[in-house]
């Protein structure tokens, strides 16, 4: 667990050595060391497990794009108003869509997740330490996004075939620590 702890603290900026391999591991570990993007992706792909296929097989896609153009707004200096207020939301929103297991359409659910990401991204590419490589930090930040996504997505389908209640439990959680977030 200490290990776990200490490799955290590398992914804020300045801490690793600005080399190739230094901004991929910030990169990797950037979304673990913050609670609101971690309940938010994890949230996300909870809730995708019970969303129609063709909004399943796209969810990996949407996060990606989502993160890569968030962070490229970032980086081209484009900033935008309420990112923490909109992160915190997007966990809250996220949270309420898993605890009310609601369906909808894919573009509707597509649209949605593109524009939570859409933020986390932008705070991510937000914290690129100087020097370091944004290709090679995007790529550890998207890795880390889609595979916690993936593992919500997995363990939302195991609970979902035992008892819906546990989803519904982890979604009212989740959006109660973004109610949390939002309030400071």
């Amino acid at each position: 667990m200490a290990l776990l702890l200490a490799s955290a603290a590398y992914a804020h900026p300045g801490q690793l050595p600005h080399t190739h391999g230094g901004s991929f591991l910030a990169g990797l570990m950037h979304p673990l060391t913050g609670l609101d993007h971690l309940l938010a992706m994890l949230a996300i792909g909870l809730w995708s497990c019970r969303q129609a296929p063709t909004l399943r097989r796209a969810m990996p896609v949407l996060i990606a794009l989502g993160m890569v153009c968030g962070a490229g707004l970032a980086w081209a200096g484009v900033p935008l108003l309420g990112v923490e207020f909109g992160i915190a939301s997007s966990v809250l929103l996220a949270g309420v869509l898993l605890a009310t297991l609601v369906k909808l359409p894919s573009a509707v659910g597509g649209t949605l997740v593109f524009a939570f990401i859409l933020l986390h991204g932008h705070a991510h590419g937000s914290e690129l330490a100087p020097g370091a490589s944004a290709l090679l930090y995007a790529l550890g930040f998207v890795i880390t996004s889609v595979a916690i996504t993936l593992v919500g997505r997995q363990a939302g389908a195991w609970l979902a075939q035992r008892d819906s209640r546990w989803l519904r439990g982890i979604g009212a959680a989740i959006a109660a620590a973004g109610g949390a977030l939002m309030l400071g």
